[in-house]
């Protein structure tokens, strides 16, 4: 049976007399059964991108050539790869190929020759992992990017140029080993292209890694969807977030098609996968009786020139002088308020943290602490202990730790916008 996409919206309709913001919650599946089926054709294409610069020597380059071994023998037969490494430079380790054993035992021997020396100049890295993209250009194409260390200050400029270009064509995975790279920057070439990124502690756990990585990757089999938002004359979209698994703000990702319509980018989507969505529309405030339709999601991809549309939602408004009805927020609008308020709390108690200014950074992790208590998001409350004791978790009672791992602190940072599900009742 093929894949089918589905959509279904979660939203409190009714607004006050007078008010003009609609929030909604639009889930987004694929699985199998009813629904509008998926099937597209799509090769797939897998780029590596690893970081050989002269920190990298030792035993992170080892257990990183280990790892692409290993990737590249999991590689099924149908789908294609390259790998890039990169310092000052880059080089095309091994250009797009499809991953046929011989191709594949070319590869794992080029991987054998490599040596870590030189600088971080990841723009570099990009400019050659788009030219092998390119080769592909109707494939879902998804890169693993690997470093231990920061970018040079100097490539910023020629960074950003290239991650425009790069911009849907491919998505980006980033990890970084260790905890001597920026999460800021990483994070920074994961959001642009779609991706994640994640701390590796110990390079004995790249492998672990780059197979979960891989094995996602390979799961996708429909590239390119976009989320259109249909919205009457008048309103103003205030934000559009994808909020499940993790958020990621598409707010400013938004380019008009139509008059009153805009599309975001959502990358390729798999097998077995679900995402949701927070919109927030402002309307033009409307009188007792009043019903709209204040906007009409729908995900669309396109394949040799033919557009389909795989899943619709409408989100309403209808405006009430019933108080019971206005006031009520919607579960799943409160929760993912809520997970977005633990992210930016988590984010800004590290940065007071690291500034020294122990009562804003407590306060916040504080905050952090009772949100995450609440939505039931065990494993954002696991990594909040390995900076604060916790004295009281429904309070948000906290003491900030006098002695923290770095990489506890990094890992409980690049992994702030992981979100819960919320939970069943």
């Amino acid at each position: 049976m093929s894949n089918q996409f589905k959509a279904e919206v979660f939203q409190n309709q009714y607004l006050h007399e007078g008010a003009k913001e609609v929030h909604a919650i639009m889930t987004v599946s694929v699985e199998k059964g009813d629904g509008v089926p998926v099937s597209t054709g799509n090769d797939r294409l897998f780029g590596i991108i690893c970081d050989v610069s002269g920190s990298m020597g030792g035993g992170k380059i080892h257990a990183a050539k280990d790892a692409m071994v290993k990737v590249v023998s999991l590689l099924p037969e149908d789908a294609y790869f390259f790998i890039v490494t990169g310092s000052s430079k880059a080089s095309v380790v091994f250009p797009v190929s499809k991953a046929t054993p011989e191709k594949k035992e070319e590869a794992i021997a080029a991987i054998k020759r490599i040596l870590a020396n030189g600088g971080t100049l990841m723009s570099k890295w990009l400019t050659e992992a788009l030219a092998q993209f390119n080769k592909k250009p109707d494939a879902v194409r998804q890169a693993l990017l690997l470093t231990d260390g920061m970018n040079d200050d100097t490539d910023e400029q020629a960074l950003q140029k290239i991650l425009q270009q790069c911009e849907g064509v491919f998505q980006c995975d980033c990890r970084g080993v260790g905890t001597d790279w920026r999460v800021a920057q990483l994070q920074q070439i994961a959001g642009k292209l779609l991706g994640t990124t994640d701390i590796i502690p110990d390079a004995a756990m790249i492998e672990a890694d780059f197979q979960a990585i891989l094995a996602k990757a390979m799961s996708k089999n429909v590239s390119d969807v976009t989320m259109r938002l249909w919205t009457p004359q008048g309103a103003k979209v205030l934000f559009c977030k994808q909020v499940s698994p993790d958020i990621v703000d598409l707010t400013q990702r938004g380019k008009a098609v139509k008059p009153q319509m805009l599309e975001y980018p959502t990358g390729a989507w798999g097998r077995d996968e679900s995402r949701d969505y927070h919109f927030c529309i402002e309307v033009n405030a409307g009188n007792v009786g009043d019903e709209m339709l204040a906007g009409r999601a729908s995900l669309v991809y396109t394949v040799n020139g033919v557009e389909t549309k795989v899943a619709e939602a409408r989100i309403l408004a209808t405006w009430t002088d019933d108080e019971a009805k206005s006031t009520k927020i919607n579960k799943r609008v409160a929760h993912y308020t809520g997970q977005a308020e633990l992210a930016q709390s988590i984010q800004e108690g590290l940065e007071a943290r690291a500034k020294g200014d122990i009562e804003v950074a407590t306060a916040k992790l504080g905050k952090a602490v009772k949100l995450a208590h609440e939505s039931g998001n065990e494993a954002t409350a696991k990594l909040l202990k390995t900076v604060v004791d916790v004295e009281d978790a429904p309070t948000g009672t906290v003491r900030l730790k006098r002695d923290v791992a770095k990489e506890d602190a990094m890992a409980l940072e690049t992994r702030s916008t992981k979100t819960t599900r919320i939970p069943k009742s």
